[in-house]
């Protein structure tokens, strides 16, 4: 052999006949027409020879029935032997110890925001992230998937979609998944043939101290796979002990299995296992914490008795070491009365009064004629769970337990076999219907209220929750934590549709399979339930009669009116007052109006008219709230949770108007209920988000002030303070107030809440939603009770007037003078009356008075020079007289003249001649012209002697 054939021979595989262990046969794409082939896979690669040769398959379309298999060497179908099953065209995923093949868990804003498996079943986060389960198959025909699921917190986002290979998802109203009615709910949904990518996906929004609770999921099954070739084995804890098996069976409590077995074996004496269990458990010894105690239902004869029970199922052993014994039952005892409403029948069961009839507990009477039974249901001896009342427990461990158990004086939790169960206790009414003493019309009556007595007694984290709905995991409305001593609670029910009422209480939020905290315990006292349809009654009250006759039927009092005690007769409340909602009985029962507000016409709230009119020092003020009163959105600064959620407190406002105004609406879009909130004021809680579609979720709806109370300047009013330090006074300008009140009580709100809106003048402001929130209490309430808010409008001014509106005068300019008018800065008012238009008048500038002026001081001089001269002129003739007068008299010395007329005869001639005696300046001339006259009315003229004159002369 040369060195070319040995090193063929070297590299030459030497291929042999393989066994049937050694390849698989799998099939082919299918083609066009629904045909494929099938081929043999060999299981190791350096296989290459001996495989059997293809042969045509099955039809693509083909496939097994349930509990059968596809046999590929024969191609035909094979029942399942006993301890394995098969869904036939189907995989199921019933095991969760880790997350099987396929599925993929991711949290889109945390990476352990994820789905846990848990064993039996896989649980979702309980954070506000959100986390997607999903599982990509390929379905060779149309088939379905469905699977079983525990959805029970409002507070969590729960939505299951398939996506197709044309990247078309499910329908966005069928995606989202229903509050869990049961213990476990089941889903059903169909699948088109092709690649289908199955989504489960949660996103929680507890925004309080509460952890949501997750949503739990098992038993995923899909079919639609064109063949299952193998069958599974029944997982440990449940078998299938006969050939063809769907699915297999669960073991019963107190018996295991191992994986694919046929039968269930029980477990030993001193062991113990829940139902579905793979494994047994040493049984401890007895506590106490693991009997309770309950009260047997009154026998014929009246007598009743304590008895003490093993919480089943017994997982306590009472043989060994160190273990306590059931306690020995008591003696029998008188059974207590029945609760009111009811009377006790000859077996000693308690039945209901008839209509018309009331009772304390012993026996039914008639109401009197003139009153009616006050009807509802209360419930105050436990001595037998009502008919109405039922309790469901869920337990995350596969057992079931009491739960609730009466016990004579009241109802508790009984211990439970798991910390973490919750014990929830359900009562279910039809309905409400209000007395014919009160009238439907009066927005303010009650239609029905709930109130009960509990207490609660921890050592750990345990949580008693009231819940009040369509079912039983409804809207909790009310929620306490630790140990409470015994209190009462009131709940005002305001729709027909609340008609479900839980209450749950847990040991501990931490998901735990021990029962270290058996002995804590919630316990209720009291129910009591109002205005119920098919109520019983306790009592009858007096009622307002439809005419005179005792035997009329009762009829509600005309709006504003209350009847008078013990007559049935209804009189006429003062003005602007409004009828109180209960039983509208006295003249207390009339409630005057607020400052500044009206009543309505059926007398049921006050109301204002968006207008005031205010005296402020010495001046009236007049407001138009008109353009605030349509209903307003703000909210809150942005807040964040633990993990970063952001979230806003939203608050929308009604501020004023008439009966048939816009309300302010807050609506809770997390459940179906889509509770709606109404009234003045309201709060909800919202989350910016796109789930369903929406740009926000809006939880947690609650309202701040269903009534409006009064519209005043008075920082403080009926017990409500606006926290005017946290508002300084910016102006000389008060700040209007409207004071609103809420009738829903919380636990930290005995009295309700309270809310005071502050209008500021602020003409600077033209958006109608500038409201702020008191600098130190971010969230609107630093007590959660009493909410404040500051309004500043311009709107929030007083209506202008004429004192608020100055005038301008201009300069006469050509002889055209203007006045304008302005508003008086800075502007303190809005509306009200208009500016007048600018008035044009004429005038006269002042250079045409300077002229008059000059003109009239010429003229006046030259008449004044005139008269002057002509004064003078008669001064000269009267000194020629006198000289003409005293040179005739020179004749004779000493001797006076005959008297002679020195004034100016007539016929003589102004213009004659004048002899100058002497020269005389012209102020002398003046000078003698002012001389006195004499009593006679002609000038006193010294005369002179002819001597004198002489002299002169000379």
């Amino acid at each position: 052999m040369n060195e070319t054939e040995r090193l063929f021979n070297a590299v030459v595989v030497v291929c042999f006949i393989i066994l049937q262990s050694d390849y698989h046969f799998e099939y082919t794409d299918c083609d066009v027409l629904g045909s494929r082939w099938r081929v043999a896979i060999p299981n190791k690669p350096e296989t290459c020879t001996g495989l059997p040769d293809p042969v045509k398959g099955t039809h693509c379309t083909f496939s097994c029935n349930d509990g059968e298999f596809l046999d590929m060497r024969t191609q035909e179908c094979q029942k399942c032997v006993a301890g394995t099953y098969s869904l036939g065209t189907g995989v199921a995923f019933d095991e969760w110890d880790t997350l099987p093949t396929g599925f993929i868990s991711h949290g889109i804003m945390l990476d352990d925001s994820t789905w846990i498996p848990k064993g039996d079943y896989i649980a979702s986060n309980t954070d506000e992230c959100t986390s997607t389960l999903s599982y990509a198959v390929s379905l060779k025909k149309p088939g379905s998937v469905s699977f079983q699921y525990f959805y029970p917190d409002n507070h969590m986002f729960f939505e299951f979609y398939v996506q197709n290979d044309q990247c078309q998802s499910t329908e966005s109203q069928s995606r989202w998944m229903k509050i869990s009615e049961s213990d476990w709910d089941y889903h059903y949904v169909q699948l088109s043939s092709g690649n289908n990518v199955l989504y489960w996906r949660t996103t929680g929004f507890s925004l309080a101290a509460n952890t949501a609770k997750p949503v739990l999921l098992k038993n995923i099954a899909i079919s639609g796979v064109s063949y299952t070739s193998e069958c599974f084995h029944c997982k440990p804890g449940t078998y299938s002990d006969k050939p063809g098996a769907a699915r297999c069976i669960p073991c019963s409590a107190n018996s295991y299995s191992n994986k694919g077995a046929t039968a269930c074996q029980p477990c030993e004496a001193d062991k113990y296992s829940g139902i579905g269990s793979g494994t047994c458990l040493q049984r401890l010894p007895c506590k106490t914490t693991d009997y309770f105690y309950t009260h047997t239902p009154c026998d014929s004869s009246g007598q009743t008795q304590l008895m003490y029970k093993w919480i089943e199922p017994k997982i306590c052993s009472e043989t060994v070491e160190g273990a306590v014994q059931l306690p020995a039952s008591g003696e029998m005892m008188a059974c207590p009365p029945c609760n009111p409403g009811f009377f006790s029948s000859n077996t000693s069961t308690c039945e209901p009064c008839p209509h018309g009839f009331y009772s304390n507990g012993t026996e039914c009477s008639e109401c009197p004629a003139g009153t009616e039974p006050v009807v509802g249901f209360e419930y105050k001896w436990w001595n037998k769970m009502p008919s109405n009342m039922k309790k469901l427990f869920v337990s995350y461990g596969g057992f079931v337990v009491t739960g609730w158990e009466v016990a004579g004086e009241y109802i508790y939790t009984t211990p439970s076999n798991q910390d973490s169960d919750y014990m929830m206790l359900t009562l279910t009414v039809p309905g409400y219907s209000l007395p014919h003493s009160l009238s439907e019309d009066n927005g303010r009556v009650q239609l029905s209220r709930i109130t009960f007595v509990f207490e609660t007694k921890c050592t750990a984290d345990c949580k008693l929750y009231f819940l009040a709905g369509q079912n039983e995991w409804s809207n909790i409305v009310e929620s306490w934590s630790g140990t409470m001593g015994k209190q009462s609670y009131s709940y005002l029910i305001k729709s027909n549709n609340t008609i479900s009422f839980t209450w749950g209480f847990q040991r501990t939020g931490i998901f735990s399979t021990k029962n270290e905290y058996s002995s804590d315990y919630a316990k209720i006292y009291s129910v009591h339930l109002t205005n119920v349809i098919g109520g019983v009654a306790s009592e009858c009250r007096q009622c307002a009669l439809a005419a005179v006759d005792s035997d009329s039927g009762c009829v509600p009092c005309p709006p504003g009116h209350y009847m008078l005690n013990g007559t049935g007769v209804c009189k006429s409340c003062p003005s602007n007052t409004i009828i109180r909602p209960e039983q509208p009985i006295g003249k207390q029962a009339c409630i005057p109006c607020g400052p500044n507000t009206y009543s309505n016409e059926g007398r049921s709230a006050c109301m204002s008219d968006c207008t005031l009119a205010l005296h402020h020092e010495g001046e009236m003020l007049n407001y138009d709230f008109s353009p605030l009163a349509n209903v307003t959105g703000f909210q809150s600064s942005p807040r964040f949770t633990s993990k970063g959620l952001q979230y806003f407190h939203h608050f929308s406002v009604a501020l004023c108007g008439t009966e048939n105004r816009a309300l302010a609406s807050c609506l809770e879009n997390v459940t179906e209920s889509k509770r709606d909130v109404k009234g003045y004021i309201c709060q909800a809680t919202v989350v910016p988000s796109e789930v369903r579609g929406q740009s926000v979720v809006s939880s947690q709806p609650f309202s701040i002030g269903e009534s409006l109370i009064g519209v005043t300047t008075d920082f403080k009013f009926d017990d409500i303070s606006s926290l005017d330090g946290n508002f300084p006074v910016e102006s000389e300008l008060p700040d209007v107030i409207f004071y609103y009140r809420s009738r829903e009580t919380t636990q930290a709100c005995k009295n309700g809440r309270s809310a005071s809106i502050r209008l500021r003048c602020d003409p600077t402001v033209t958006l109608k939603n500038h409201v702020s929130l008191p600098s130190n209490c971010s969230e609107g309430t630093c007590d959660g009770c009493s909410f404040h808010f500051l309004w500043r409008s311009q709107y929030a001014c007083p209506l202008c007037s004429e004192r608020n509106i100055k005038e301008i005068v201009s300069a006469c300019i050509q002889g055209i003078q203007r006045t304008t008018y302005v508003w008086q800065q800075p502007l303190r008012c809005t509306g009200g009356v208009s500016l007048p238009p600018q008035k044009i008048s004429a005038c006269v500038t002042l250079d045409f008075w300077l002229k008059c002026g000059v003109s009239i001081g010429t003229v006046a001089a030259i008449l004044l020079i005139t008269i002057s001269c002509y004064f003078w002129k008669r001064t000269r003739k009267l000194q020629y007289k006198y000289s003409k007068l005293m040179m005739t008299a020179g004749d004779k010395e000493c001797e006076l003249p005959a008297a002679d007329s020195c004034a100016i005869m007539e016929g003589e001639d102004a213009e004659d001649d004048l002899i100058y005696l002497s020269k005389k300046s012209f102020f002398t001339k003046i000078k003698s012209f002012s001389r006195e006259r004499t009593s006679d009315g002609f000038d006193s003229v010294p005369l002179k002697s002819s001597a004198a004159l002489e002299m002169e002369m000379n």
